[in-house]
């Protein structure tokens, strides 16, 4: 099972990297602390310093068409912050 899905990659969590050490990535929703920290160690190479994680849940969307109402939910997801210890830094765009 992979832990981690994608890194997010937003003005906010950039932001993060550059002052904090801090990246964002989308999770499983069952992965604990110990092992995102592992995931993240063993696919970037870096040292870890602190996880946080948070849980949003999927909020009920509608709206109005011709044949009438549709109604659905958007994905409840995991999120995971990781503090990256020292002056590391993870690269999401060597791959590219």
């Amino acid at each position: 099972m992979e832990i981690l899905i994608r890194p997010i990659i937003t003005e906010k969590f950039t932001e993060l990297g550059e002052k904090m050490n801090r990246y964002g990535f989308i999770v499983q929703k069952n992965a604990n602390k110990l092992q995102i920290k592992k995931a993240v160690e063993d696919l970037y190479g870096v040292k870890v310093e602190a996880v946080n994680t948070i849980r949003y849940t999927g909020k009920n969307k509608s709206r109005n068409t011709k044949s009438g109402i549709i109604a659905g939910r958007t994905a409840s997801v995991k999120k995971a912050i990781i503090t990256v210890a020292g002056e590391e830094k993870i690269d999401f765009y060597s791959n590219i």
